[in-house]
């Protein structure tokens, strides 16, 4: 499935400690839901003690760490999260950590795990809240994607591509063919 978005899913530990881990298996499940597929890794554990956490976009500006996150465990380094270099702050609404240096992160809770077995699930999750830094709004005060650099997962060549402009209107173009 082309294009795979890069996703940064923060939680914390036992401990309290933030964690992020780096998943491109992910999308818009319905109108205010979420789902991404999870193998084990110590994030899935944390899932598993709360089942809250965030979801923040990728970027170019990010792409390095977010890289890194995705391929160190915390559970072979304790210094993941700090050599990552995000700032972390509390969420607003749920119990997850919020990497600042992201254009846009969502807050959320799972709702359902589906095919949970030792290597993993699916979860899918409802969006509790937006964070979007204002520096991404557009004049009509919502999230510019545009303004974002967002990458997503080339899983052919193992690479990550920044997504483009904008080039047409959803739901409105088509209509030239009616």
């Amino acid at each position: 499935m082309l294009p795979q978005p890069v996703l940064i899913i923060g939680t914390y530990d036992n401990e309290g400690n933030p964690n992020a881990m780096n998943a491109a298996w992910g999308g818009q499940w319905d109108a205010k839901e979420i789902m991404i597929s999870m193998g084990a890794h110590a994030t899935t554990e944390n899932l598993n003690r709360c089942g809250e956490f965030t979801v923040a976009f990728a970027t170019r500006d990010t792409m390095i760490a977010s890289d890194y996150v995705g391929i160190v465990s915390a559970k072979n380094d304790p210094l993941k999260m700090q050599k990552a270099g995000w700032n972390i702050a509390k969420a607003e609404h749920i119990n997850a950590p919020v990497f600042t240096n992201f254009p846009m992160t969502l807050e959320c809770r799972i709702i359902e795990k589906i095919g949970e077995s030792p290597e993993g699930y699916n979860i899918v999750a409802e969006i509790v809240n937006v964070l979007v830094d204002e520096n991404y709004l557009g004049e009509d005060g919502k999230p510019d994607v545009e303004k974002m650099q967002l990458i997503t997962f080339d899983p052919v060549h193992l690479g990550y591509i920044e997504l483009g402009k904008r080039v047409g209107n959803a739901f409105a173009d088509g209509r030239a063919l009616k």
